[in-house]
């Protein structure tokens, strides 16, 4: 955790709101906006993952559970406005500006709003902000939802490309088997591999606030852990508990495959291309030593692909060098092949990007 670069930190309601009130916890959300402060300090990116929004709307609203899918995006209407003004309250003294971002499903699945988030969260991150993530329950339907923040958390992880996503939870970890039933259950402090005998290992959570078991919790570490990201389930009830578990409070950590960047490209090359980009010498060694692809260097745009598609880059010799997930369609692509980034709102109308490909997007 001291040598992340980017943290995923995931806050599940029953920490959050207070399970008989159903008040917000101001105390402990106070002390893990101070330890989100220290790792803003050490130079360590933050990005939450927060539950809570739909238990805040119901209490204000009024409503007893079981709600509605009506009654949930009701709730969560009112609950997100005022759990996004609860982390600018708690965090905005200490120096840190947050940010709310809504996502569905759909946003990490269709290629060009994933983009579009992957590039928002990099442009946030840079401003030192500290977005604070939600399913956009207001407008979420079944066949949309990811259905719990475990797994929306380890794919904002993989999105954001983060080294560490941190499941805050009621629990302290996983166990052989369910505690609460098995005086003989044994703690599991690390998992180098999921297996099937891991996953069968995985009971169902108790909490009345929370949605998610621990078999969520296993899934969202096999998503985060294939992406690159070390993914920890610890218990979240200390007023600071991500210092607690910096300190080395009891906790599971599943071991990533590989790094982010690594795995990241891997998933890139793996992709069908859906068109071609041959570029000429010098983009060629540009692009051999790490650079993004520019359009001044692109001497041929081939097929019909849209932005965020997967193309191949093909080299003067006419050898394909690899291939990236481009930042603009095959028309644009060719209206601007050649020129210098500084002319792309001359020909396209707007400013664009001023890469073609951007090397965090390509794997050569």
């Amino acid at each position: 955790m001291a040598g992340a670069r980017r943290i995923v930190v995931k806050v599940g309601s029953a920490l959050l709101v207070d399970r008989d009130t159903g008040r917000l916890r101001a105390d402990w959300l106070a002390g893990l906006a101070a330890d989100v402060a220290a790792l803003r300090a050490q130079g360590q990116d933050v990005i939450l993952v927060s539950s809570g929004s739909i238990a805040l709307g119901r209490r204000v609203l009024g409503l007893a559970a079981p709600l509605s899918l009506e009654q949930s995006q009701a709730a969560a209407a009112v609950g997100q406005i005022r759990l996004a003004g609860a982390y600018a309250d708690a965090l905005g003294p200490l120096g840190v500006t947050s940010a709310q971002i809504l996502l569905t499903l759909d946003d990490s699945e269709d290629r060009r709003r994933y983009l579009n988030m992957r590039s928002t969260f990099e442009t946030l991150l840079a401003l030192g902000v500290v977005p604070i993530v939600n399913e956009n329950d207001t407008v979420a339907t079944d066949e949309i939802r990811f259905g719990d923040n475990d797994r929306l958390a380890a794919q904002v992880a993989a999105m954001a490309g983060a080294d560490v996503c941190i499941l805050l939870s009621d629990v302290d970890g996983l166990y052989t088997a369910n505690p609460n039933l098995d005086p003989d259950a044994t703690h599991l402090a690390d998992v180098p591999e999921i297996t099937p005998e891991i996953v069968a290992m995985a009971g169902e959570g108790v909490s009345g606030v929370s949605k998610g078991g621990m078999i969520t919790k296993v899934i969202a570490a096999r998503t985060a852990t294939d992406a690159g990201c070390a993914l920890v389930i610890a218990a979240g009830g200390a007023l600071h508990p991500l210092r607690a578990l910096s300190d080395g409070a009891r906790a599971t950590w599943f071991a990533a495959r590989d790094d982010p960047r690594t795995a990241r490209k891997r998933w890139i090359a793996s992709m069908k291309p859906r068109g071609t980009i041959a570029v000429d010498a010098g983009a060629a060694r540009a692009l051999a030593e790490g650079r993004s692809l520019l359009p001044a260097g692109v001497t041929f745009v081939g097929g019909p692909f849209g932005r965020g598609d997967p193309v191949t880059i093909e080299g003067p010799d006419g050898r394909a060098m690899g291939q990236g997930l481009v930042r603009y369609t095959g028309d644009e692509a060719r209206r601007i092949k050649g020129l210098r980034s500084g002319d792309i709102a001359d020909v396209l109308g707007y400013p664009g990007r001023a890469a073609l490909v951007h090397r965090d997007d390509m794997a050569i």
